[in-house]
């Protein structure tokens, strides 16, 4: 999720539990890697193995050119994207838009596997619009390209994020390939993993808008396929302690100015998880300072906490 899974939520959320991370989706065009965007997107300093970078594009010797030059800085998985819906995404006839030419698609599979020695993984939705649901067709040539594992979001680039995702698509390529395929949409509880996976007969669960805001989020996700148990919510002590040390990756990893904007989003969805922070919300969202954005969460969490030991 282009600017959400930066380097500082990517870490945070292999700390609680996530099995995989993807980078944030770049640009297969690499004259333009030299922006400060492109250069954040790139840097994976410190990040535990598997690195696994994803890339967007629409075209083949581009796309493979990609491929090798973020092999070459260290990715160990490079990952095409697919599956997003967003519109400048498409325009370029990248993302979801490439489903509606299975013959690129297939030149793209095959010049990215071709170009690089290490796995090469698939992120796709369910087809380009519920009258033309490809999905099927597109994994068949992604296992016979060489491609290591698909992830699928059960939607079309038509639905967006809108309606409910739909797995029966998702079965049905399982059932057709013999890849790992990771199934993705709409799962936001630990229950609702199991079921999917259940349902889908798939190798695992993708996470992605469900954990803005709720990291936590995977460890509750393995603990309950391990055991059948659910974890307790984290108390308001561990969500204070976890936001605060990602402000803080924040602050250091963009700087004081970028650092204090990209903080305003996460912020805002950790607080939404909570009741009676609307007013603290927008009083956040007006704070310019590093050091008052750490000192204001920290003060603010310490009320609720307090109030909630004297109701006690």
């Amino acid at each position: 999720m282009a600017g959400v899974t930066d380097r500082p939520f990517r870490q945070l959320c292999r700390k609680l539990g996530a099995g995989l991370v993807v980078s944030e989706m770049v640009t297969a065009d690499t004259r333009l890697w030299n922006s400060r965007k492109s250069r954040l997107r790139l840097d994976h300093g410190g990040e535990k193995a598997p690195i696994s970078v994803q890339i967007a594009g629409g075209d083949p010797e581009m796309m493979a050119q990609a491929a090798r030059e973020n092999v070459r800085r260290g990715a160990q998985i490079v990952d095409i994207n697919m599956g997003c819906p967003a519109k400048k995404v498409c325009k370029k006839a990248a993302g979801s838009a490439l489903l509606r030419d299975e013959k690129l698609v297939a030149d793209i599979l095959q010049a990215v596997v071709q170009s690089v020695s290490v796995p090469v993984t698939l992120k796709i939705r369910t087809g380009w619009c519920p009258d033309s649901r490809n999905g099927v067709n597109v994994a068949k040539m992604a296992e016979d390209s060489g491609i290591a594992a698909l992830a699928i979001h059960g939607r079309t680039r038509a639905c967006g994020y809108h309606g409910q995702a739909e797995f029966d698509t998702i079965a049905e390529i399982v059932s057709k390939v013999k890849i790992p395929v990771f199934a993705n949409g709409d799962i936001t509880s630990a229950e609702r993993a199991r079921e999917v996976l259940d349902y889908t007969g798939a190798s695992a669960v993708m996470i992605g808008r469900a954990a803005q805001g709720r990291p936590w989020i995977f460890r509750e996700i393995a603990h309950y396929l391990a055991t059948g148990e659910r974890l307790p919510e984290p108390t308001l002590d561990e969500v204070r302690n976890i936001l605060l040390a990602h402000l803080g990756e924040l602050h250091q990893f963009y700087g004081e100015v970028m650092g204090v904007r990209i903080a305003r989003k996460h912020v805002g969805w950790y607080l939404k998880t909570l009741a009676d922070s609307e007013s603290f919300r927008k009083t956040f969202f007006q704070i310019e300072s590093a050091e008052i954005q750490h000192a204001s969460v920290h003060e603010w969490f310490e009320r609720r906490i307090t109030r909630g030991a004297q109701a006690a």
